[in-house]
């Protein structure tokens, strides 16, 4: 008796419409998919590469690339939490399946280079002028005041006056 009920059901599961329907390919707002990098902001520190908990994410500095294996990636948004920059968001768009696993390498536009090195060239002078200031202001002892010099010595004699505030 089994047996019959069970050939009907297979005949009528061959020859009607399924009850499971298509999924969509758009993703709601807020859906983790993958990481995106803007190469043109990235300044290639490495805290993504440092805080990634699989290690799918490396940067190579002399090279001026970025890498991530998007099959390691597991989504967890700690290197797009911790870029200084920004650089980094999360695509909604998911990671299609493939044969073998991939890596995917961006690298740097001349541009972007050109503008970092000048940061960097810009930020070593500003260094070097503070330290010749610095050495000069050591050497001579001291040095005559300055309009900087005097607003700070203008607080010290109303200091007796806040004393006496003090007091009453």
């Amino acid at each position: 008796m089994a047996l019959i009920s069970f050939k009907k059901t297979i005949l009528r599961n061959l020859f009607s419409k399924p009850y499971t329907r298509k999924t969509e390919k758009e993703f709601p707002e807020g859906t983790r998919g993958h990481v995106e990098n803007d190469m043109d902001v990235c300044i290639l520190c490495g805290l993504c590469s440092i805080k990634c908990p699989t290690h799918a994410i490396t940067v190579d500095k002399a090279e001026k690339t970025w890498s991530i294996r998007p099959m390691s990636c597991i989504q967890c948004r700690c290197c797009v939490d911790n870029c200084p920059k920004k650089c980094l968001s999360m695509g909604t768009r998911f990671q299609e399946p493939g044969d073998e696993k991939v890596t995917k390498t961006f690298k740097q536009s001349e541009k972007a280079i050109a503008a970092q090195e000048a940061l960097m060239k810009a930020a070593k002078e500003r260094a070097a002028a503070a330290a010749a200031a610095k050495a000069a202001a050591a050497q001579g002892g001291a040095a005559p005041a300055t309009p900087t010099q005097g607003a700070h010595a203008a607080p010290a004699q109303n200091a007796p006056q806040n004393a006496e505030e003090k007091k009453d």
